[in-house]
């Protein structure tokens, strides 16, 4: 039976070799470097869905508002209720130019970051 304390020079050249492809400074730069712009992307997408959910909430509620007041003013001819309607458009419209300002940044963000 031969000496079991005694590892293989190959296999010892093998583990040099494997420390020396995963952890030499550039590979550990890149890959930290690439799992930063990962983590921002990620970031990004969540601001971009979130203003997409926010956008979705106030067309919801400007619709249904925008449909109270037609029907209030179709019932009372009160030209007040035509002030919500205009409201509830403005409100459409300020949600869609904050989404779209959102989409803007989010982009801006990652493609000004490095990606590795």
């Amino acid at each position: 039976m031969g000496d079991i304390s005694k590892v293989n020079p190959q296999v010892i050249d093998v583990i040099n070799q494997v420390q020396q492809a995963t952890m030499a400074p550039q590979v550990v730069l890149t890959s930290g470097a690439g799992k930063a712009y990962q983590s921002v992307a990620q970031a990004a997408a969540i601001a971009v869905q979130d203003a997409a959910d926010a956008l979705r909430n106030a067309t919801t509620i400007a619709s249904t508002a925008a449909g109270v007041a037609m029907a209030q003013f179709l019932a009372t001819g009160d030209s007040r209720y035509k002030e919500a309607l205009t409201l509830a458009q403005e409100m459409t419209k300020s949600a869609t130019t904050d989404f779209s300002n959102i989409g803007t940044a989010a982009s801006t963000v990652l493609k000004s970051f490095p990606a590795g």
